[in-house]
């Protein structure tokens, strides 16, 4: 993969040094690290420039992105991808249930990590597996992806920001208020791997918002849209489970599977601006067939 980038200084960047006018555009240490290393990666007006230079107005400042190295140990594998949206900096996909995001114990060819891999081998594209957000094994919807290392640092910072929204719809348990904001700690449960829990000791600061959409009477089930204010590992699953409304199918927090074999989250809707371009960029994903089983939807 390649990407070249020019600016052009303007006067109310005279007199920055280019890592300077680079770091606020988002370049991290790293990638001026990774730039200062490649052929040519900082130029002005087409000759080699230090990041110490200083920066005169009119200046043509150029920026070479070059990884010709894929993720190790990520084997590549076909298999059907959603791709909804992609350019040269991101993608944005409709996972799939039961398909992990990341390589792990037991999961070394099943991945999407794995698929993307395929992906871009098939295109004869370098890769870096780089998702921005996760979900779950089980939980469905949309995967932001970061295409390069400049994207990924940019939206790994609006993550941190918290200017990417991400909306899911949740079918859990019983009647539900109206809405409601469920800010508990969440920690490691004791004696588990994977396994977390509310712990007002322990436990990271987390929030989770909802607004019931629907209820079944006969199922006694309520349709939930929910977003998150954080982003800990099974958030919405443990603090739902919490309130005593845990969602359906889900193994870890109440197996119940009467309705649905997995866990019934689905990420529908992600929202954030582009991380170059400065575009608005909002997309949807359908809800999964799987969730029809609510009267609400039916």
């Amino acid at each position: 993969m390649e990407k070249r980038i020019d600016y052009e200084i303007k006067e109310n960047d005279c007199g920055k040094t280019i890592e300077s006018y680079l770091r606020e555009r988002g370049y991290s240490r790293k990638i001026l690290v990774h730039l200062r290393q490649t052929n040519l990666g900082i130029t002005v007006a087409g000759e080699l420039a230090y990041t110490t230079r200083v920066l005169k107005e009119g200046n043509i400042l150029s920026v070479r992105l070059s990884e010709e190295t894929s993720s190790e140990r990520i084997i590549p594998v076909p298999m059907e991808l959603s791709v909804l949206y992609e350019d040269e900096d991101l993608m944005v996909i409709n996972k799939a249930a039961g398909m992990p995001v990341h390589p792990s114990q037991g999961n070394f060819d099943n991945t999407l990590a794995n698929g993307l891999a395929w992906y871009f081998k098939e295109k004869g594209e370098a890769f870096v597996f780089r998702a921005v957000n996760r979900l779950d094994r089980d939980t469905t919807g949309l995967l932001l992806i970061a295409k390069n290392m400049l994207s990924g640092a940019i939206l790994s910072s609006m993550v941190s920001e918290k200017t990417i929204r991400r909306e899911y719809r949740a079918i859990v348990s019983g009647l539900t208020e109206e809405e409601g904001c469920i800010c508990r700690p969440i920690a490691r449960a004791e004696g588990s791997t994977i396994e977390r829990c509310v712990d007002p000791e322990r436990g990271e600061y987390a929030c989770t918002r909802y607004r019931r959409l629907g209820y079944d009477r006969d199922k006694d089930c309520s349709l939930l849209l929910i977003t998150l204010d954080t982003g800990r590992t099974h958030q919405i699953r443990v603090h739902m489970k919490y309130i005593g409304h845990p969602l359906l199918g889900d193994f870890l927090y109440n197996p119940d599977y009467r309705f649905i074999k997995r866990q019934s989250l689905h990420s529908c809707r992600l929202t954030f601006t582009h991380p170059l371009t400065g575009e608005a960029m909002d997309f949807t994903a359908p809800l999964p067939e799987d969730f029809y089983f609510l009267r609400p939807l039916g």
